[in-house]
């Protein structure tokens, strides 16, 4: 009787197991912007973001159902050329985040300022700082600072993104491998 019974329940796993091992791959992203509230920078790459549930290498038609085509409340989505730009009904006034699709994938994400009420986390700290010093003391030294007089750009190459900093105007560009955001440095 024992032995029927592990049996059975070895036959079970042997059947559910391989997909378990699919299934994961396909779970949401470990940080999901207007979701998760990830705190730690060590915890944040950028091929483990997502936007509304649309992550780096995502297929177009992937942003363009999950953006465009679902309704996300108090937001207005526009594809316009190569990008899918969200914008805040209540307050219109720019493109608040977005994506951009290259060769029909998802190859960078981004988020401003404009954005802070929606995201969660570690973000709405660096989307919300009055002064570099704070986005530094949060996500610690960058691995190629480019500052000016007008304001500065912070490279986290290995984790995968871009802080534009102008004063009050802080832009969050995630992107793996993207040379036209690296061009500058």
């Amino acid at each position: 009787m024992k032995n029927e019974h592990r049996k059975i329940i070895r036959l079970c796993l042997i059947l559910v197991l391989p997909f378990l091992f699919f299934i994961t791959p396909t779970w949401a992203a470990k940080y999901e912007l207007t979701r998760n509230s990830v705190e730690s920078a060590q915890d944040v790459h950028a091929k483990e973001i997502s936007l509304f549930r649309v992550k780096l290498g995502d297929s177009e038609a992937t942003a363009v159902e999950s953006l465009v085509e679902q309704k996300i409340s108090g937001v207005r989505a526009e594809q316009e050329g190569t990008f899918i730009l969200l914008w805040d009904k209540e307050n219109p006034t720019g493109a608040m985040a977005g994506v951009r699709i290259t060769d029909g994938k998802v190859d960078l994400i981004f988020i401003n300022n404009r954005f802070t009420h929606k995201v969660r986390g570690i973000f709405r700290h660096i989307l919300g700082a009055s002064a570099l010093k704070e986005i530094r003391d949060l996500l610690g030294p960058e691995d190629f600072p480019n500052e000016t007089l007008m304001g500065a750009k912070l490279l986290y190459e290995q984790k995968g993104f871009l802080v534009n900093y102008l004063d009050k105007q802080i832009n969050v560009e995630f992107c793996l491998g993207c040379q036209d955001l690296f061009s500058g440095f």
